[in-house]
């Protein structure tokens, strides 16, 4: 059955962004539709990461907007950005190593708790009912990505493959509508790839979670995306479906190689 893509939810519109004299990111534009997988590729200093710190509200552009959902804006802060629906991982993994896999993944629905600090800390009525609807939750991602068996286990004793899948479920826990995952393969074995691929399939399936994704694995951004961007030296070289991109010119001179 083909998948169904629905309108433009994420608008990026001539994003321009220098850190003093050095320029980032030089008038990008694309957008986002819902429920597609969405990459954005190139070598290494192309700009990727700084385009989703741009979106998820990490870094203030000096030119551009981002368009969410119909409202424009030339800035959001991180909060502003999660609290509308937009989720993150991160290439470089920020998680609580001392804290279980539960408590871990249960620190994504900060968000979602509108039980007082007191009411928690006392167990109060609204606040044990609020805590255990939470819990469920999170305990129906921990056997969506097949952790069970580690949900009790500091996330600093896990491989590193699992500690990824931990990440994904933290950002998983926001329910977002819109997921930004910053090379959430790097690092992985064959396997451990695999497996991820088939999560991040998931997401998009299951769950409607539309999908933005670094990835230099080119055989799986080529496997799982719908469309795909290609960004070298903070510029714009390519934009289209898969097979487009793959062919393109300038893209395999900039990043797959030159071509014969």
């Amino acid at each position: 059955m083909t998948k169904k893509i629905g309108d433009v939810i994420l608008d990026v519109k001539n994003i321009s962004l220098s850190f003093g004299g050095v320029k980032a990111l030089t008038d990008i534009s694309f957008n986002v539709k819902e429920h597609e997988i969405r990459a954005i590729i190139g070598p290494n200093g192309a700009g990727k990461s700084s385009m989703l710190n741009c979106i998820n509200g990490v870094y203030r552009p000096q030119i551009g907007t981002i368009s969410f959902r119909g409202q424009t804006f030339s800035h959001m802060d991180s909060h502003q950005v999660a609290s509308m629906g937009i989720g993150r991982t991160f290439q470089n993994l920020a998680l609580f190593k001392g804290m279980s896999v539960l408590d871990n993944i249960m620190s994504g629905r900060n968000l979602k708790i509108k039980s007082g600090i007191l009411m928690q800390a006392l167990r109060l009525g609204p606040a044990e009912r609020e805590e255990i609807m939470h819990r469920e939750a999170v305990e129906r991602i921990i056997d969506f990505l097949e952790i069970q068996a580690y949900r009790k286990t500091p996330v600093g004793q896990l491989p590193y493959g699992l500690q990824k899948r931990v990440d994904l479920g933290r950002a998983l826990a926001m329910e977002p509508q819109v997921l930004l995952l910053d090379e959430p393969m790097v690092g992985m074995n064959v396997e451990e790839k695999q497996d991820m691929c088939r999560f991040v399939l998931d997401v998009n399936d299951e769950f409607g979670t539309t999908v933005v994704l670094i990835e230099h694995d080119m055989g799986v951004v080529m496997d799982i995306s719908d469309r795909v961007v290609v960004l070298d030296y903070g510029k714009k070289i390519g934009d289209g479906p898969p097979d487009e991109v793959r062919s393109n010119p300038e893209v395999i001179k900039a990043y797959l190689g030159v071509a014969d």
